[in-house]
């Protein structure tokens, strides 16, 4: 599981064709940060979409794919639609600075380089990336249960779908289900089946913390589970683990035979190439789980990727 977006260290990239530039940049916010650079506009571009940058400081001139061409191609990318860019140029005027807020920009820093105004401007907005981070961060969680929602599931599965078909490997989804939930609620009272929600929701997500995996509340008594590069073979694994793990909680479920709370599994893993989609691995793991409720429940099915 990722560390909430305010808690790790800030990620700065320069996109500067100046070695000197990019050093002394460097210098100045060098402890503001994990700093980065990228000496054009195309390797800065594809920097930025494979490092996911907390803050960007372009140089609007730059041979090649200029700094105003190399912002509107940034702002293409869903990714970095968030990521605030600042210019560094030697030009002023109201035309320049027009340009630049049209192409996305946030800020300016004017040639010759002050340090406390590029640090003032960087943890300004530093600051307020991660403000933003946490408003959207808290908009992803789950009032119950206190993991991710469905909205934060979809669009981290959409995300890491692009992200392995950039760098080719398999993408793993895990779907639970809680057995006999809706005789749970009718026995037990809601209440209870709330607390019962809660808990398989915080065994869940306690299994969900190597980089990358994410556990959300998929609707109701379900949950889902991302992990990236995982093979058919290791998600299978994991739902199996996973079964053992909400077996060992020992929920008393009385109205049904077990006696005790279990999880139906349905799993999926390929490799999201241009063929395979996001909603192709969903709708494979989504079969499977019916089919290991169809086959008895307390099981894990797997699905096939055609």
């Amino acid at each position: 599981m990722d560390l909430p977006e305010a808690q790790r260290e800030a990620r700065i990239l320069i996109i500067d064709d100046s070695p000197s530039s990019i050093r002394l940049v460097s210098h100045f916010v060098r402890d503001m940060g994990s700093v980065h650079f990228a000496t054009s506009g195309d390797a800065g571009l594809k920097t930025a979409v494979d490092l996911l940058p907390d803050l960007i400081l372009l140089d609007m001139e730059m041979p090649g794919m200029d700094g105003l061409e190399t912002c509107c191609q940034l702002k293409k990318h869903a990714d970095l639609l968030d990521v605030p860019v600042i210019f560094i140029t030697a030009h002023h005027g109201v035309d320049h600075e027009v340009a630049g807020f049209a192409a996305g920009a946030v800020d300016f820093i004017g040639k010759p380089l002050s340090e406390p105004i590029v640090r003032a401007r960087v943890r300004t907005h530093l600051t307020l990336k991660r403000q933003g981070d946490t408003l959207r961060e808290l908009a992803m969680m789950d009032g119950l249960t206190g993991i991710h929602n469905r909205r934060a599931f979809d669009e981290r599965i959409a995300l890491e779908a692009r992200r392995h078909r950039r760098t080719p490997g398999s993408l793993g989804l895990v779907i639970v289900d809680i057995d006999h939930f809706k005789a749970y609620n009718d026995f037990y009272g809601h209440q209870a089946g709330d607390a019962c929600l809660r808990e398989v929701a915080r065994t869940i997500d306690a299994n969900a913390r190597r980089p990358g995996e994410m556990a959300a509340r998929y609707g109701g008594e379900e949950f889902a589970v991302i992990i990236p590069n995982c093979t058919p073979d290791e998600v299978l694994r994991y739902g199996e683990f996973l079964i053992e793990k909400v077996h060992g909680l020992a929920l008393p479920h009385e109205a049904v035979g077990t006696g005790i709370v279990t999880i139906s599994v349905g799993v999926a893993a390929g490799e999201p190439q241009s063929d395979i989609s996001d909603q192709q691995l969903l709708a494979s793991a989504d079969a499977a789980l019916y089919r290991a409720k169809a086959g008895g429940r307390n099981c894990v099915c797997q699905g096939e990727i055609k």
